[in-house]
């Protein structure tokens, strides 16, 4: 497709299995009194199709969408998009408000789409599954990059450093020129009018240059250390009506703890911070508070924005200074640290974007000190260097801190230990991140296998090998040859990749190309399977 974006004309080539990252689209609209689907309204050949959609997603064809959340809302968009089997797909920040297991369903039914794919979304791990082509559109112009995002990562690193280097050579001959110019009389006399012209040519240049835009500049200053004990519970129990939200939930948080809450909406993990935090009683049990507490709270509805007040007036009612680090700041420079200009910061906050409410909230959170910090949801709508920066600053915190949040390579950077509701309704504690969490948690039970609800990780079968025994001969034979047979079937993957990644591939005949996706599928099953049977051999081996 020809692409015209701020007068700049790109051609960007959008072929089946890219996964490219770009644009904006708009998701078939639903009423809020309407059913999430009407059956008699679709196609008798796909009313198959959309049952099999809704029912994986737990939705029902009769249910309201006015008495669903955000997230349930979030999947009724995506099972009508699903459901009409398009070949263009354009999916717009699809992963907001989703619960992990929602993802994960998501992005296995997205993994075996077989038409072309545009993702917008700042989930990194999404894009690192899903993702075989990324276009990044910086300052008016679209950059192309084949491979995942770990790639992209790498050569979009290179490009900008390329970037630097030639826009500080043609400073230094702008400023050479100017130095000419500014001769006066003696540069005149040269009559060099080309060497004049240049120079215009140099200034026009330099005013249309675009740099980049500046990136969130944000600190989190430590209060006065807390109590070695933050929160004591002591069999919580806490119910809405006959719903058990918590019950028996014992804990105890230390200073320092870094703990993230994980389970699907609607689950109460937002109620559990509550309890925890003291702004809801238990209706069974007792929670005891550590000493010197000072609490930070970033609620996922913004509750505490007021959207009839400007972005100023939220940060700062009554003067134009604030105290931040403990100095005094004009508000106007301490907002221009999360990327809002003057003219920005005089807007009413019902107009913002999700993302810069969100980092309105930041901004007025982080211009107090705290030593225990709460974030429910705070991944939505942030870009991911926003998102990076925070980890970062939650890295280097010696306070406490406590994440609710579905992004899963936020929970990996943030958290030493996570609080996860379980399937059978009780809250189980882990150790380490969501990636330990999949490695920890109980076996797969008999869900069905591609429902939200049970898009655990599934091990790949290995032949079964005998722990009581040491490696024989044949197994060590098999042993030595398996990373050669590992590294023919990566190359091989990697040419059927390129085969499918060429756009001629999809003019060639329905059998030619089926055949090529046959073989797909299974040289990455021979893959995993190579790949589970030389951990079970090395585990033996070093047993």
């Amino acid at each position: 497709s020809n692409t015209n974006l701020r007068g700049r004309e790109q051609n960007v080539l959008a072929s089946p299995f890219d996964g490219v990252i770009l644009g904006m689209t708009t998701l078939p609209a639903v009423s809020p009194g309407e059913p999430v689907c009407h059956i008699g309204r679709i196609k008798t050949s796909i009313r198959q199709q959309v049952e099999r959609i809704v029912s994986q997603m737990n939705l029902g064809l009769d249910d309201e969408v006015s008495r669903f959340s955000a997230g349930m809302k979030r999947q009724v968009l995506l099972a009508a998009a699903l459901a009409a089997r398009p070949d263009l797909l354009l999916l717009d920040e699809p992963t907001n408000h989703l619960d992990i297991a929602a993802i994960e369903w998501l992005e296995t039914v997205l993994s075996k789409w077989s038409s072309t794919l545009i993702l917008v979304t700042h989930d990194r791990m999404m894009m690192q599954r899903l993702a075989g082509r990324i276009v990044e559109i910086d300052r008016g112009r679209l950059h192309a990059w084949q491979g995942g995002y770990a790639a992209y990562l790498r050569r979009n690193l290179d490009r900008l450093r390329v970037e630097e280097r030639d826009k500080a050579r043609f400073d230094k001959q702008l400023a050479a020129e100017e130095a000419w110019i500014r001769q006066g009389i003696k540069a005149r006399r040269t009559r060099n009018e080309g060497r004049v012209r240049a120079l215009a040519q140099l200034r026009e240049i330099r005013r249309k240059r675009r740099d980049p835009t500046g990136k969130v500049r944000m600190g989190l200053e430590s209060a006065e250390r807390s109590g070695k004990v933050v929160v004591e519970a002591h069999q919580l129990g806490f119910a809405y009506g006959e719903l058990d939200i918590v019950s028996d939930f014992s804990i105890t948080i230390m200073r320092g703890d870094r703990i993230g809450i994980l389970g699907p909406n609607g689950a109460g993990k937002s109620t559990l911070i509550r309890l925890l935090l003291g702004e809801l009683a238990p209706q069974r049990g007792r929670v005891k508070h550590g000493t010197h507490l000072e609490v930070i709270y970033f609620d996922q509805l913004r509750a505490q924005l007021d959207e009839r007040k400007t972005v100023q007036e939220n940060i700062s009612p009554d003067s134009d200074m604030i105290d931040v680090g403990g100095r005094r700041r004009h508000v106007i420079g301490y907002l221009k640290d999360f990327l809002f200009s003057p003219q920005r910061a005089r807007t009413p906050v019902g107009v913002l974007s999700g993302g810069e409410k969100n980092r309105l909230l930041l901004a007025r959170l982080f211009a107090r000190p705290a030593n225990v910090v709460v974030l429910d949801e705070p991944t939505n709508d942030l870009d991911v260097e926003t998102l990076e920066l925070l980890e970062a600053l939650l890295g280097e915190y010696d306070g406490t801190v406590l994440v609710v949040s579905h992004d899963r390579a936020f929970i990996n950077q943030v958290v030493t230990s996570t609080l996860v509701f379980e399937a059978d309704g009780r809250v189980q504690g882990y150790a380490g991140g969501y990636d330990d969490w999949l490695i920890q948690r109980p076996a797969v039970g008999d869900e069905p296998a591609d429902s939200p609800a049970s898009t655990r990780e599934k091990k790949v079968a290995s032949p079964p090998v005998d722990a009581a025994k040491k490696l024989g001969y044949l197994q060590q034979r098999e042993l030595a040859a398996l990373p050669t047979r590992i590294e023919a079937l990566e190359e091989r993957q990697q040419a059927l990749f390129r085969i499918m990644s060429d756009p001629e591939f999809y003019r060639g005949t329905g059998e030619s190309i089926a055949t090529v996706k046959q073989e797909l599928e299974g040289v990455e099953q021979e893959l995993e399977q190579a790949f589970a049977r030389w951990e079970a051999l090395e585990d033996l081996n070093s047993a």
